[in-house]
């Protein structure tokens, strides 16, 4: 099964979703879901007030760039890139302009900035819950066990409330995949 990297596509301004459309009959009319298996054109909705009332709009988060979710495989340096044929395909496509990247080179987003951006989301299935005593398995406070005192599913977060040094106790803010239950 192939790696898969979400790189940054610049467009002309306002042809973000005709980029995305054209990408994806492209993808179709080949049959290479399996190299470029997502584009996404980030957005969200807003509440604008326009003659005393409420409408909703969808707004671009990022005009100018569509996010295409490509399969990648490591260079000599051991850095992702994507083949020449699909770069061309990409590049050629009406409407793109270039990759977001040194002199245009594409280069992959971090894991970081694809969860930042919102593009996908990690999800994390957890089997304790508000009250529980946990295992701390992050680098600072490995070794460290604490109360589960608030569970952010949106946010990814779980607070833990852990008696650190000199016996005071302390609320920690940690990601829900750093913790574990104590297993009895």
């Amino acid at each position: 099964m192939p790696d898969y990297r979400w790189f940054v596509v610049h467009t002309y301004s306002g042809y973000e979703n005709k980029v995305a459309a054209n990408i994806i009959k492209v993808v179709e009319n080949r049959k290479m879901a399996d190299q470029i298996p997502d584009i996404k054109v980030p957005t969200e909705t807003v509440t604008e007030i326009k003659d005393g009332k409420n409408v909703e709009k969808e707004r671009k988060l990022y005009p100018g760039y569509v996010l295409v979710k490509v399969a990648v495989s490591p260079d000599e340096n051991n850095r992702y890139t994507m083949s020449d044929d699909l770069w061309l395909i990409i590049r050629n496509t009406r409407g793109v302009t270039g990759f977001v990247g040194p002199e245009g080179k594409p280069v992959p987003l971090s894991e970081r900035e694809v969860l930042d951006i919102g593009v996908e989301k990690k999800v994390v299935e957890v089997s304790y819950q508000v009250g529980d005593v946990v295992n701390i398995i992050d680098e600072i406070f490995d070794g460290f066990s604490g109360k589960v005192e608030e569970i952010d599913f949106d946010k990814g977060i779980v607070k833990v409330r852990v008696s650190a040094l000199f016996g005071k106790e302390t609320i920690v803010e940690l990601e829900l995949d750093q913790v574990e239950p104590v297993v009895e």
